[in-house]
């Protein structure tokens, strides 16, 4: 058994208002599956694919109090093209952020709701839009030997300071785990979520998966078809039903 990083999902105060900022940005097709949730996807993209990790916006009216530790870095083929991005970007309503990250080669933003990302500069290929997505944590190393092991991703690089994992098909964004000082506080406003092959069994998966060192978390969701765990490190991520 395994899994894979299927999307990412990320809390708004309006789920409409920013799948449309993201949609722009990303140059992906809206579609909607329910009330309060707005979902991000390539044109012509058959769920689910390596080559991609999708976007689900989901409404919630809890404020948001802190820097986000789950973010996407956006991909660009040059200083040029960085720069022209960078500069719709802006226009589409996205701000300037200053996270401390000081004299960097990337641009850091915030979309309209305030959740930070950065704009690389020619630093992947290939990726699609989305060139990796990023998650603070205390211990890189810890977090390549879980994620390593919760999915089949490939792990790409692991140092004190950063682990680098991809699809182990080589397409698509790179998970990246990154050091950082910052502590935890309160739950993830956006956070991954990975699902099953078909065939697997769901309660199967979330025992193997507490196995290897994730808890489960009850953020009183109610009656849902998946599975909230969280990582050693505590981040949160469902686990969703096999396909």
């Amino acid at each position: 058994m395994a899994t894979r990083l299927v999307q990412i999902n990320m809390k708004a105060r309006d789920d409409s208002a920013l799948g449309r900022f993201w949609a722009e940005a990303l140059g992906w097709e809206v579609s909607s599956e329910g009330p309060g949730v707005t979902n991000l996807e390539p044109e012509g993209f058959v769920y689910p694919d390596p080559v991609a990790v999708c976007v689900d916006l989901v409404v919630s009216r809890e404020p948001r109090t802190a820097k986000n530790r789950v973010h996407v870095d956006l991909a660009t083929t040059s200083a040029a093209h960085q720069a022209e991005l960078v500069e719709r970007l802006l226009e589409l309503g996205a701000t300037p952020a200053d996270i401390g990250q000081g004299d960097v080669p990337w641009t850091v933003l915030a979309d309209p709701e305030g959740n930070e990302f950065c704009v690389l500069d020619s630093l992947y290929a290939q990726t699609g839009p989305i060139a990796s997505v990023v998650v603070d944590c205390a211990d890189p190393r810890a977090m390549a030997r879980f994620w390593g092991s919760a999915m089949d991703w490939t792990v790409h690089e692991v140092t004190d300071h950063k682990a680098v994992l991809r699809s182990a098909a080589g397409v698509g964004p790179y998970l990246l785990f990154l050091r950082t000082p910052d502590k935890k506080t309160g739950w993830n406003r956006v956070h991954l979520d990975v699902r099953p092959y078909p065939g697997d069994d769901l309660d199967a998966e979330a025992a193997r998966l507490r196995g290897l060192g994730a808890t489960a978390v009850d953020l009183a969701g109610g009656d849902v078809p998946w599975v909230v765990l969280a990582d050693p490190e505590g981040n949160e991520f469902c686990l969703l039903t096999p396909a």
